[in-house]
């Protein structure tokens, strides 16, 4: 069959490189794509009468949606009287992403482990309750805000800079949460789902600030690795209790319409896990080490969530760790230039997996063109030993301005 993703972003070149392996893949396509991407088609990720078109005339079966927006905006909805079958949630389950409050609520009403909330529109009101907490919370803008709107505060002056910065951003009348702060591990935990049953992947963990030990402001993420060691039986079947259980009978008594993706950011506190937040989507960069730690076919697995064999499906994984280090533009997550070329990508080891994010070609030559730019991913039979290869690959490869943190994968 024919595929199409839409995307641009590393996790695009992830899901392109794990469907092009499948034995019942004949051609993909990505739209738009970038500079690591083959098949690219200039259609915006949102001009649904376009991507439909382009489906219709290239005998597309399976659209895989990558980022969030076209499910927020209604992608799969859009599809229903089509033969083309598209892995994503509809419209109203996209809202466990896309607005934060109208999540915190359906956690709230199926009993799902989180942390306290409040909701403000009112900056004044909420200065209340900073005040209170004595700056020691999470501030969360309500909407989509590409992993940008989430603010970890310490102080009173943190918090209230936070609100000013989401009212100045979005609004003065813009919604946000104030959540109570949890301390520990954090994990993503990814569910392939046909609304009713759910098959895990490997738990990865995604590193979101921008500096070493996890300094500085948030970003898209700057790496990731997989699997996670402290992810033991105990844990999983706690979490799936707690947590994807509920969640699951969530949906199923919404009666969503959801054959895709969700993402479950945990936090392994001293009272057990508690849920960040839902994704609607295949997480990034956490898709980029756990692809490639899937052994099985992975149209096979996707096609598992539209006819009904995903209950006893077997999934197959490596024994290997796999870590990703992600080569920013310097300047990100604020201003940064572009148009930089990109040398050493010839010299990398031939087992290193690059998956591109913020680039394009030019000629022959690769150009930055983002914010996060490249993922670079090794493997080791040790966590430990994925650390070194990729650090070794990593310093091969240069564009003016480069900048990647150098711990990933080493949080104690």
């Amino acid at each position: 069959m024919k595929v199409a993703i839409i995307g641009s972003g590393g996790r695009e070149h992830a899901i392109f490189w794990k469907l092009s392996q499948s034995k019942l893949v004949e051609k993909v396509f990505v739209l738009p794509g970038n500079g690591g991407t083959q098949n690219n088609v200039d259609i915006d990720t949102n001009d649904f009468e376009q991507i439909l078109h382009f489906c219709r005339h290239n005998t597309i079966e399976l659209l895989f949606v990558g980022p969030e927006d076209p499910l927020a905006n209604g992608i799969v909805d859009y599809f229903e009287d089509t033969p083309v079958l598209v892995f994503g949630p509809e419209k109203r389950a996209a809202l466990l992403e896309s607005s934060k409050i109208w999540s915190k609520k359906f956690m709230q009403k199926y009993g799902v482990a989180t942390a306290d909330f409040w909701e403000f529109d009112n900056t004044a009101e909420s200065f209340e309750k900073i005040d209170e907490l004595d700056g020691n919370c999470v501030i969360k803008y309500d909407g989509l805000a590409a992993g940008k709107g989430v603010f970890v505060c310490s102080s009173k002056a943190e918090a209230k800079n936070a609100v000013a910065e989401i009212s100045k951003k979005y609004g003065e009348k813009s919604s946000f949460l104030i959540e109570e702060k949890l301390v520990g591990k954090e994990l993503s935990l990814l569910a392939f789902t046909d609304g009713k049953n759910y098959q895990l992947l490997l738990p990865s963990q995604d590193h979101k600030q921008l500096l070493d030990d996890d300094k500085g402001p948030n970003t898209g993420g700057m790496g990731a690795f997989c699997p996670v060691p402290f992810y033991d039986e105990n844990l999983k079947l706690q979490i799936e209790k707690e947590i994807i259980i509920p969640t699951m009978q969530g949906i199923s008594n919404e009666n969503f319409n959801y054959k895709g993706v969700l993402y479950f950011g945990v936090m392994i506190t001293e009272d057990g896990p508690k849920l960040l937040e839902y994704n609607v989507r295949l997480g990034d960069p956490e898709t980029e080490v756990v692809l490639p730690s899937l052994k099985s076919d992975f149209a096979e697995l996707i096609l598992a969530c539209f006819d009904g064999s995903l209950k006893n499906y077997q999934m197959k994984f490596s024994k290997n760790y796999f870590v990703d280090v992600v080569l920013a533009s310097g300047g990100y997550p604020h201003k940064y230039e572009k148009n930089y070329e990109i040398k050493g990508l010839q010299n990398v080891n031939e087992s290193t997996l690059l998956f591109h994010a913020g680039t394009k070609k030019n000629d022959d030559k690769i150009l930055t063109n983002g914010g996060r730019v490249l993922n670079v991913v090794s493997k080791g039979e040790t966590l430990q030993k994925a650390i070194e290869n990729v650090y070794v690959e990593c310093e091969k490869i240069k564009f003016t301005d480069v900048y990647f943190r150098k711990d990933i994968g080493k949080r104690k």
